[in-house]
């Protein structure tokens, strides 16, 4: 039971800060927060993702320049143009570090205020910081597994936010729903969002992406980590900016 808890707070605490703060934060900017909470939050960030700690630098261009080149050939992800899911994150991963290292010239409006902390991200992102994770990861299913099957979840751990880009990068753009013919390929993949905190109404976002609220365009669509933002507005730790009222015509 100790290891099942374990993996879900993993799940959701990167979750959430993958879509609360490298998503709407970094990418999209669809609400403020003081330099004191965005420090505070790059912390966070690397403490619930752990040794899957994704640079809001790097994510945040990365998924810039995802809208713009949605399912062509300058995509950073699309299930058009790679054989399979495997050889499609493989290509994410290299993009990725090439952004976050700066060896490739990006265009100034996929970098424009994207916020970074070049020393906190260096430490981060190293792998020292990885290996102790799984290090740390390795010992806490050491300590608290008490069957063979539990171990089955040490790589679920070790690889969430791939997992994470699997299942809206990948399985986002092939199965689900859409409220909103678009150019792309993205889908709604769930009714309820249970499982990605409102980053599963994809189809949804790729219409609407300066939108703060990914659900909310049918009664079932609840984004709940939207729900979480309201608080965190409300209790004055960001601004969330306007909210655009959008229906399906």
């Amino acid at each position: 039971m100790t290891i099942l808890i374990f993996i879900v707070v993993l799940w959701y605490g990167g979750l959430f800060f993958q879509t609360f703060f490298l998503h709407r934060y970094a990418a999209h900017q669809t609400f403020t927060m003081s330099k004191g909470i965005e420090k505070l939050t790059f912390i966070l960030t690397w403490f619930f993702q752990g040794s899957n700690y994704l640079s809001a630098y790097g994510y945040g261009v990365m998924h810039r320049m995802h809208h713009a080149y949605a399912d062509t050939e300058k995509d950073p992800h699309s299930p058009k143009y790679d054989v399979n899911v495997f050889a499609m994150m493989w290509r994410t991963k290299n993009i990725y570090a090439d952004i976050n290292q700066k060896k490739i010239d990006v265009d100034e409006k996929f970098t424009k205020n994207v916020p970074q902390w070049e020393r906190f991200d260096a430490f981060a992102s190293s792998w020292v910081s990885r290996l102790l994770w799984a290090i740390a990861y390795f010992g806490f299913f050491l300590a608290f597994a008490t069957a063979w099957w539990q171990w089955l979840f040490l790589p679920v751990a070790l690889f969430m936010a791939p997992i994470h880009g699997v299942i809206i990068n990948w399985y986002g753009h092939i199965y689900g729903y859409v409220n909103f013919k678009s150019k792309d390929t993205s889908k709604n993949l769930f009714k309820f969002d249970f499982l990605m905190m409102g980053e599963g109404y994809h189809n949804n976002h790729h219409k609407f992406a300066s939108r703060a609220n990914f659900g909310g365009v049918r009664w079932h669509e609840i984004d709940v980590t939207y729900q979480i933002m309201r608080v965190l507005n409300f209790l004055g730790i960001i601004k969330i900016k306007k909210l655009q009222t959008i229906k399906i015509k």
